[in-house]
């Protein structure tokens, strides 16, 4: 018996596929089990493939697998689709009565169960709980106590009424019995159960848990995949502590709300995913410019223009560097983590403050939809810190201004950083343009001042490599010969895989500071193997790394739309090794 259970559930878009899932995950989590999710998901509201997956184990799970012992069925195609996947003793859930399921043949090695799961949900109430009856039949087929199911269906139909709920049970157990009746096998399973508590998220929603904690008190943006649930998130939260969030009639608009916020003096986000990038990089440069705090969160996707929405892709890194015209001063944050996600959402925003620059935050699609159980200490809320930065009030305000009385908003400070004064503060009045300015604001073409506020806005960057610690996160052996280097959403399935090369020591080293980032260029000269991992065609990271070091890397990329899996990295990373022998 693995030590872990995968299971999934596919079918058709508007099947209630992403719902079932999140009701099983969240019933997981409850009895003490640890939960790391996956979703395939086709661009369209109803029809293309759609399925979820778990992987649940009393030990923390980092990634996905490449095996799957329970799958719930609710067309042919999900069988094919995850065939691969499939192994003896993997048991099939499906509904034989339906006309489009009675040509389905099991391979041998597996186990069909045909259960009639529109019939038993009409039974208890309504067909539209097949799904739920199917959990039940999972939940025997798994020995998981159906119980623990009772309080996920309670928070998913409790607003809709007692009696519906209750329906949700009795369809549930109607599926429990009829397996238990109808199959008389020992399926091998057994989901054992803990007192543990966990918090169950994803990495949208600890974006905006983790804006909330910063202080953040608007939000403007346009939906789109996968950075929505950022804002969905947000609403209905942000505003029991005062603040806002605005959907607008399209990006551009969002980061102009964003960063009028932002002037006002509240702490300000705008989020999106690739196209909208695009789109707000005009106004990218005049948060620049301006010296405006604002954080940019960038839910990646496969591209370009509007590519494979719904897929996996990290192939933003050359934009978010180097976007916009003219020469932009910023900062790339990319979370590891969902928890990561938490907790550099928080230093975004005071990165953004102490040092007036744009801050992309950045994810990518499977972290942002992958859900994850964590200790609940994992996100401490007492223990965030707000720097909000060199803000003047009337009692300091005096040592910025000119001879004539005037605020030098755009001071050439020795460490690039000026004065910030909050509308209303005394002697703080101030005018920024977008054009080129001096100290005070006020547009000008005079060759020294441009020279003097080109190099004030750039030295920030400087200042900030002296003051922060950009250290990357370290795993494995230090002393290993074969390197790995990652940045973004990679980290959990390399660690995963790590744990599988009993014959190659690896140190792994995951960079969640894009720009400025940290100077690697000890450990790639220390390594005789060193492999670099990413979710693009190009290798854009894998770029900088050469660049900083003059050395050359070897290259782990995937461009298919889907994640990394652990095993799939694994032979990866032993087969670059086994290549570097030979030549040796």
């Amino acid at each position: 018996m693995h030590e872990d259970l995968n299971w999934a559930i596919g079918g058709e878009a508007g099947d209630g596929i992403d719902s079932t899932g999140k009701i099983f995950a969240r019933a997981l989590s409850r009895a003490g089990r640890h939960v790391y999710t996956s979703k395939d998901f086709a661009s369209r509201i109803r029809g293309g493939y759609t399925a979820y997956k778990i992987r649940t184990a009393v030990e923390p799970v980092e990634s996905v697998v490449d095996r799957l012992d329970v799958l719930i069925a609710l067309t042919e195609r999900t069988i094919d689709e995850n065939l691969a996947e499939l192994h003896e003793g993997s048991v099939i859930i499906y509904d034989g009565e339906q006309a489009t399921m009675q040509g389905v043949d099991v391979p041998e090695e597996m186990i069909g169960l045909d259960v009639p799961l529109q019939r038993l949900a009409e039974d208890a109430g309504g067909a539209i709980m097949r799904n739920v009856v199917a959990l039940g039949a999972a939940c025997e087929v798994a020995a998981f106590p159906i119980e623990n199911l009772d309080e996920a269906l309670e928070k998913r139909f409790g607003d809709k009424g007692r009696a519906i709920v209750e329906n949700n049970r009795e369809a549930a157990r109607l599926g429990q019995e009829y397996v238990r009746e109808n199959y008389d096998h020992d399926f091998g399973y057994g989901l054992e159960t803990t007192d543990n508590d966990y918090v169950l998220l994803n990495g949208d929603e600890a974006i905006g848990m983790g804006a909330i904690a910063a202080g953040c008190r608007f939000y403007a943006g346009y939906p789109i995949t996968p950075a929505t649930d950022i804002m969905e998130y947000l609403t209905g939260r942000i505003e029991q502590f005062g603040g806002a969030v605005v959907q607008a009639e399209d990006e551009l608009a969002a980061i102009n709300l964003a960063l009028g916020a932002a002037r006002a003096g509240a702490r300000s986000m705008t989020g999106t995913s690739g196209p909208g990038i695009d789109l707000m990089s005009e106004t990218f440069g005049l948060v620049a410019t301006t010296e405006t705090p604002l954080v940019i969160a960038n839910v990646m996707r496969s591209g370009p223009s509007t590519g494979m929405p719904t897929k996996q892709g990290q192939e933003d890194l050359n934009m978010m560097l180097y976007g916009g015209h003219g020469e932009i001063p910023r900062f790339v944050l990319a979370p590891t983590t969902i928890a990561e996600c938490f907790h550099k959402t928080i230093e975004a925003f005071n990165l953004a403050e102490k040092y007036q620059v744009p801050v992309y935050l950045t994810a990518d699609l499977s972290m942002a939809v992958t859900e994850r159980t964590y200790e609940p200490e994992e996100f401490d809320m007492d223990a965030v810190e707000i720097e909000r930065g060199k803000v003047v009030d009337g009692g300091d305000v005096e040592e910025w201004l000119d001879d004539q009385g005037r605020f030098r908003a755009h001071a050439a400070t020795e460490d690039g950083v000026s004065p910030r004064a909050f509308p209303g503060t005394t002697d703080g009045a101030h005018m920024t343009t977008g054009l080129e300015h001096d100290e005070l604001g006020r547009r000008t073409e005079d060759e020294d001042v441009r020279v003097e506020q080109v190099q004030k806005r750039q030295r920030k960057v400087e200042t900030a490599r002296e003051r922060e610690d950009f250290e990357p996160r370290e795993f494995g052996d230090p002393n290993a010969d074969t390197l790995v280097l990652t940045w973004g959403s990679n980290e959990g399935a390399i660690r995963e895989a790590m744990a599988q090369l009993d014959e190659v020591s690896v140190r792994l080293l995951s960079v969640p500071y894009i720009h400025p980032r940290p100077d690697l260029t000890e450990a790639v000269e220390a390594a005789e193997d060193v492999l670099v991992v990413e979710a693009n065609a190009t290798g854009q990271f894998a770029d900088l790394i050469e660049q900083d070091t003059l050395e050359r890397v070897q290259r782990i990329n995937k461009y298919t739309g889907v994640r990394f899996k652990a095993d799939e990295l694994a032979a990866e990373i032993r087969d670059a090794v086994a290549k570097t022998e030979v030549t040796q």
